[in-house]
């Protein structure tokens, strides 16, 4: 049996020969329109793919029973805006760090976690902006204002970082990245309210 969140697809398993194959036109249907895949069962076990196109290679034979799980993209949305406050307090951690080891002249160790941070950073503020796609339609002038002094404390701490000026580096963590990270809170706030509108609509 092939289903999708427990209801039957009308699918037979033996028209297809792989599992990429069931896989592939589950997705060609309308029945995850507007939904994001969390799991995918195979015979009542977990499947992930190790490798790519790996579901290419359980062949037809193997199969019993298919199961997709999904949740709306809203309810994804709303779970991974709820997370990001966290991720804005494990960076000021983070940067507290940094600015620690610096000053301790342990510049190995905090070129080491800061380069974890400013990795940490771009995810964040590329998730930002694609959950703003997705909830917010229009212009907001306190994100693109966060954003551009972000973009420009980014430039600025590559230039310190190139002339090695550890302890600049620093006072710019501290001072001045720690209090521009804290005010996407202010943003977090507006995302999280716009998702809990739409996943009640």
């Amino acid at each position: 049996m092939i289903s999708v969140d427990g209801r039957s697809t009308g699918m037979e398993i033996k028209q297809f020969h792989n599992l990429e194959e069931i896989l592939l036109r589950i997705m060609e249907t309308n029945e995850l329109e507007g939904r994001v895949v969390t799991d995918v069962f195979v015979n009542n076990e977990s499947f992930s793919e190790i490798y790519p196109h790996q579901a290419e290679d359980i062949e037809i034979d193997e199969i019993e029973s298919v199961e997709v799980r999904s949740m709306p993209v809203a309810d994804m949305a709303l779970e991974i805006t709820r997370e990001m406050s966290k991720v804005v307090q494990l960076m000021d951690h983070g940067a507290r760090r940094v600015a620690e080891l610096f000053r301790q002249a342990d510049d190995a160790e905090a070129l080491e976690v800061y380069q974890d941070l400013m990795d940490v950073t771009r995810d964040f503020l590329n998730m930002i902006g694609v959950l703003r796609g997705e909830a917010l339609r229009t212009a907001d002038p306190a994100f693109n204002a966060v954003a551009d002094e972000v973009s420009n404390l980014f430039s600025e701490m590559l230039e310190v970082l190139e002339n090695e000026d550890w302890i600049l580096l620093a006072d710019l963590l501290e001072y001045e990245f720690i209090p521009a990270m804290a005010r996407f809170k202010g943003v977090i706030g507006e995302l999280l309210t716009g998702f809990e509108r739409t996943v009640k609509e």
